[in-house]
């Protein structure tokens, strides 16, 4: 089965599909991972990669999708597939549909996470993380025990430049121009596909989205 969780940046898609993942032994696949790990193995996708990266590009969709079609051949196929955040533009979700007839699945349903704005921009500017060890704190929901320190490693926390609210406003513009035109495209597709609301409690929006992917199989 494969599933796509679709949903505006700091809806919380990442968070439930790692959780879900981890309890029902499915594949967690995002494309920002499989870009850091394929430069990190220095593999010939890496490298192409991160030459657009040097430069400014975006990283073209062939290649995103080449970096797909090569995780893919590494699950089994009886395993469930949760693509976090991907694709992002009709562009992108023609050729995943393409990598997965080849690799002889298709899209067997849609989770799209809604909240409104106002919640999205406070999650997102709120948001700090720890260079070092990778903890994520929300000074608004899960401030950590002392300002500006990582409780788990001790380090500095910092404020990425992308979360600040002009900043995140712009990246939900982008959103609805360029991603939100995807939910037509899957209901075109027939693809099931299902709103989750977000801005509630992690474990009630995670009860409700496991409710969803199940009754999809």
């Amino acid at each position: 089965m494969v599933v796509i969780l679709l949903g505006p940046p700091g809806v919380g898609k990442g968070t439930q599909a790692v959780r879900l993942a981890e309890e029902v032994y499915a594949a967690h696949v995002s494309t920002g991972d499989l870009l850091r790990a394929a430069r990190r193995d220095g593999t010939a996708l890496g490298a192409k990669a991160q030459g657009f990266m040097d430069a400014g590009e975006l990283v073209p969709d062939d290649l995103i999708l080449d970096l797909v079609r090569e995780h893919l051949k590494g699950i089994a196929p009886e395993t469930t597939v949760l693509f976090d955040g991907f694709p992002r533009t009709t562009a992108q979700a023609t050729g995943l549909r393409g990598v997965l007839t080849e690799a002889g699945r298709q899209v067997n349903g849609v989770v799209l996470f809604v909240a409104p704005d106002e919640t999205l921009v406070k999650r997102l500017s709120g948001r700090r993380s720890c260079p070092d060890c990778g903890a994520v704190y929300n000074v608004f929901f899960n401030p950590p025990g002392t300002e500006d320190t990582c409780d788990r490693c001790g380090g500095a926390l910092v404020h990425r430049a992308d979360d600040a609210p002009d900043t995140v406003s712009r990246r939900l513009e982008v959103y609805r121009e360029q991603t939100a035109p995807l939910v037509s495209f899957y209901e075109a597709d027939q693809a099931p596909l299902e709103r989750v609301p977000a801005d509630r409690a992690v474990d009630e929006v995670y009860a409700d989205f496991r409710a969803v992917v199940e009754g999809m199989k």
